[in-house]
């Protein structure tokens, strides 16, 4: 496991550039698990991980609809994004079938601390903290992440 501490992201265009960064290093088969409070940012970075991954928006928050899937602009993967905030445990996010898409697309998961860690060894885990600036601090977990540079991760956007 290895762990950083991002920039501080004083503005949600810091946090989506951010995101488009951390984007740019995802692939098919990778999933990225979001915590923060409620208007901490974790849809604006996905804004962010989608442009960088290069699939088809709007990225809007998937709250009421719980997933959506947004296809690759690129002839890349597409990116399932997941809002797990209503969901009462693991049996409802299994219900939703993820691990037959999770190879094949970049799964991001808000609200998904405590339940989406089992769908999958490896996984980057980005947490963002703070009131008026955000910092987000990002864990890598699982052998996908051994030797993947992210020192461009810890700098200003």
């Amino acid at each position: 496991m290895a762990e950083l501490v991002g920039p501080e992201l004083p503005t949600a265009e810091d946090t989506r550039a951010w995101g488009v960064r951390l984007g740019r290093l995802l692939a098919a088969g990778d999933l990225v698990v979001l915590t923060g409070g409620l208007g901490a940012g974790k849809t604006t970075l996905t804004q962010g991980l989608a442009e960088g991954v290069g699939v088809r928006g709007p990225i809007t928050s998937p709250t009421f609809v719980i997933a959506r899937v947004h296809p690759s602009l690129v002839g890349g993967p597409a990116l399932v994004h997941v809002d797990a905030y209503r969901l009462g445990g693991f049996a409802e996010l299994d219900d939703l079938d993820l691990d037959a898409s999770l190879e094949d697309s970049v799964t991001v998961v808000e609200w998904g601390h405590g339940l989406a860690e089992d769908l999958a060894d490896d996984r980057i885990e980005v947490v963002l903290e703070g009131e008026d600036s955000r910092t987000a601090r990002l864990s890598t977990h699982g052998s996908r992440w051994d030797g993947v540079d992210l020192t461009a991760l810890e700098v200003s956007v």
